[in-house]
């Protein structure tokens, strides 16, 4: 688009502002100026020193936009900057286009979102005087970016001290068995409180996640020998639990035994109270009538105690009056005769 006047801006402003060329002009004729020639009258050509001039401002120019560059950048969203300006701390920065002093500026950028890892394995005297082997792993971040930077010349180096310090500490005070078996979680817990305490006594600006213990063993030289005392200890609560399985079904089994018992004796004395009060009616009885026939009653008795007798014995020996054999009876054996022949005649 043109105008007439080349003097005003398409606005209608007087447009005075200097032009970039006569800018270095000037420059460089404050640097070298014009060479007077023999008659004192000025060389526009070949007296005017332009190019090396133009070259430094160019340079210049160069420079600055170099130097801004080193001067400005870029953080993401999980990095914080730390500024240090003269050894001195200036500024935190975080993410976003951000503003230093190259060369004049020191810049700590960490990731502070980023979660670390760190893993070891240590040798630990427990409770009852016996050493075993603990692998242990942190996780942490970057809490505090200032006190990381600062506080702390090696804050993960201060962080493997502190969890090695806090383990051999919580070890210490339990046992082989806990250490090995059923203690580990709690020996994790109270390793990562104490280790938090630890990282805050030294503003290492550290925080510490959570805190596994990966693996207990016992030293390899004596592992054959931990084994069997493993495998021992396994077998004995092993044998314990079959013997409570067992007094768990004998003991009912043996307490039904006794009640049975017991009821079969009380049965066994009301059943003797019992017969024992019916002799005595019956005695009772016979001595009525023994009263009141004394001969009858006793031959009578005397009768049905042979009935008694003799249908409770297979064998009969007769004494024959006025010989001196026996007669013999084999009852049994006429009885068997007897139904023998019953069968066959069936």
């Amino acid at each position: 688009m043109n105008w007439e006047n080349k003097d005003n801006d398409p606005w209608g402003n007087k447009n005075d502002a200097p032009d970039f060329d006569e800018l270095i002009k000037k420059f460089s004729s404050i640097l070298g100026g014009k060479k007077s020639s023999a008659n004192g009258s000025g060389d526009s050509g070949s007296n005017f020193s332009f190019p090396p001039a133009k070259m430094l401002m160019y340079a210049l120019f160069a420079f600055s936009i170099l130097y801004a560059s080193q001067c400005i950048y870029q953080l993401d969203a999980s990095e914080r900057a730390v500024i240090l300006r003269f050894g001195k701390f200036y500024e935190e920065q975080e993410e976003g286009l951000n503003f230093r002093l190259a060369g004049i500026d020191e810049r700590y950028i960490e990731n502070v979102s980023l979660t670390r890892r760190y893993t070891q394995t240590n040798s630990m005297l427990t409770k009852d005087e016996n050493i075993v082997d603990v692998t242990v792993s942190a996780q942490y971040r970057i809490a505090n970016l200032k006190d990381f930077v600062l506080n702390v010349k090696d804050p993960e180096g201060s962080l493997r001290n502190a969890i090695e310090s806090a383990l051999r500490h919580v070890v210490g005070d339990n046992t082989l068995d806990q250490t090995l078996t059923v203690g580990r979680e709690n020996i994790a817990q109270e390793v990562q409180s104490r280790l938090q305490s630890y990282l805050d006594i030294y503003q290492t600006g550290l925080i510490v996640q959570q805190v596994n213990i990966e693996k207990t063993d016992p030293p390899a030289a004596v592992k054959n020998a931990f084994d069997d005392v493993v495998a021992a200890r396994e077998d004995k609560e092993r044998l314990q639990n079959e013997a409570e399985r067992y007094a768990l079904s004998i003991v009912p089994e043996a307490r039904g035994q006794a009640q049975a018992r017991i009821k079969e004796a009380e049965a066994y004395k009301e059943a003797v109270v019992a017969e024992a009060e019916g002799e005595v009616e019956r005695f009772n009885q016979l001595l009525t009538e023994y009263l009141k026939a004394p001969e009858v009653t006793r031959d009578r008795l005397y009768l049905d105690a042979l009935q008694s007798v003799l249908s409770n014995s297979t064998k009969v020996m007769v004494d024959v009056e006025g010989g001196n054999n026996l007669l013999y009876l084999p009852l049994d054996k006429i009885m068997e005769e007897n139904k023998k022949k019953g069968d066959d005649d069936e």
